[in-house]
């Protein structure tokens, strides 16, 4: 199962609030340049990294001279509003040092949920990601509500892994990953080396939520690693205090806690999409757009002759044939509305109908699925 780390060629990286803040005690400037470096490596490996990074309410809360985590909504948001600008001036100026640019997003959970909001946050991370850019990504807590009281940036890193389809998710905390039971506690607990991300004991296993700077907890990694499972992506928990911790878990060095999926990228998410999605329409193909899909293709819109249903972008669809058959889903680059209007009509059109082309396929190969 290692091994298949050390072929992973994208990767979401997420670190930890206790690592970037020290503690607690500032922005721990050390190690967001030596986490910088190891990231750099890995761009050298060929290898693509996207940073999930916690440390904003932190930082803010220490700029702010605050000694504990407020409770109050309004102060965590204004902390995490001061915090963020230190945080990012961090991550830009150590990238720089290597060459390499970086790109600030901050997304909440409903950015991911909304079907619209997903495949604008996908695109735009793939565009950055074939530009050379390393995207650092955190929750966007200054609007969040809910969210906020749980840290859960783990959450947000195996959502980040779902929406890039990332092959591992390489969570960097203040442990040496998943123990039998609290080693806090228990001086009897073991690290527990590899396991199925989907084994429900593992739950019971991790225990409450974290330290006061830190709300997730192991728990959370835990449910991370279960929700990223879902796409394919594997999950390393991993102390971010060893040395090279993220280049010797990235290389397949038996180093913390491997919770590995059990199916691949491509699969699972083939999966998702013919099983889990409710249907919002449908488009009707003539023959030549059904062969072009039967070969791997993507669905171009001058192979639709018909759209069927309302919806939005982003919206599952089916694909038919003329004679009403289902032989595909996916999901619509462009709304129905948008879709009526581009059918028949080859690529080159689309700017002239509709004043813009965000994409060229009315359906990408990589959110379709043949039935």
């Amino acid at each position: 199962m290692r091994a298949r780390i050390a072929q992973s060629k994208r990767l979401v990286v997420k670190v930890g609030s206790a690592l970037v803040t020290n503690n607690g005690a500032g922005l721990a400037h050390e190690f967001i340049a030596d986490c910088a470096q190891q990231i750099a490596a890995l761009r050298e490996d060929g290898r693509e990294v996207l940073l999930v990074s916690s440390g904003a309410i932190a930082a803010g809360m220490q700029r702010l001279g605050w000694k504990a985590r407020p409770q109050a909504m309004h102060d965590l948001q204004a902390a995490a509003a001061v915090g963020q600008m230190g945080l990012a001036q961090a991550y830009e100026t150590t990238f720089i040092r290597h060459g390499l640019k970086a790109a600030q997003i901050l997304l909440t959970h409903e950015d991911l949920a909304d079907r619209t909001r997903y495949l604008n946050a996908r695109n735009t991370l793939h565009a950055l990601l074939g530009y050379g850019v390393v995207p650092i990504i955190n929750e966007n807590d200054t609007v969040v509500t809910d969210e906020i009281k749980f840290g859960d940036n783990d959450t947000l890193g195996a959502l980040v892994a779902n929406l890039v389809e990332a092959d591992a998710l390489i969570i960097l905390t203040d442990q040496s990953g998943l123990y039998t039971a609290d080693p806090r506690q228990d001086s009897s607990a073991t690290l527990i080396g590899e396991g199925r991300a989907d084994d429900r004991q593992y739950e019971a296993m991790a225990g409450g939520a974290g330290s006061g700077i830190s709300k997730g907890g192991m728990i959370t990694k835990v449910r991370a690693a279960q929700r990223a499972a879902r796409s394919g992506a594997h999950t390393l928990i991993v102390s971010g205090r060893e040395p090279q911790a993220l280049r010797r878990a990235a290389r397949g060095d038996v180093i913390g806690t491997l919770l590995y999926a059990t199916e691949s990228p491509l699969a699972a998410r083939k999966q998702w999409l013919a099983d889990h999605l409710q249907l919002a329409g449908s488009l009707v193909l003539d023959a030549g757009a059904v062969k072009a899909l039967q070969g791997g293709r993507s669905l171009l819109p001058v192979g639709v002759v018909a759209v069927e249903g309302d919806f939005e972008r982003g919206a599952a669809v089916a694909c038919r044939t003329p004679d009403g058959k289902e032989i595909a889903r996916g999901l619509a680059n462009y709304s129905s509305s948008e879709a009526r209007r581009i059918s028949r009509h080859a690529t080159h059109e689309i700017a002239a109908l509709l004043g813009y082309a965000d994409e060229e396929e009315l359906i990408h190969r990589d959110n379709l699925v043949l039935l």
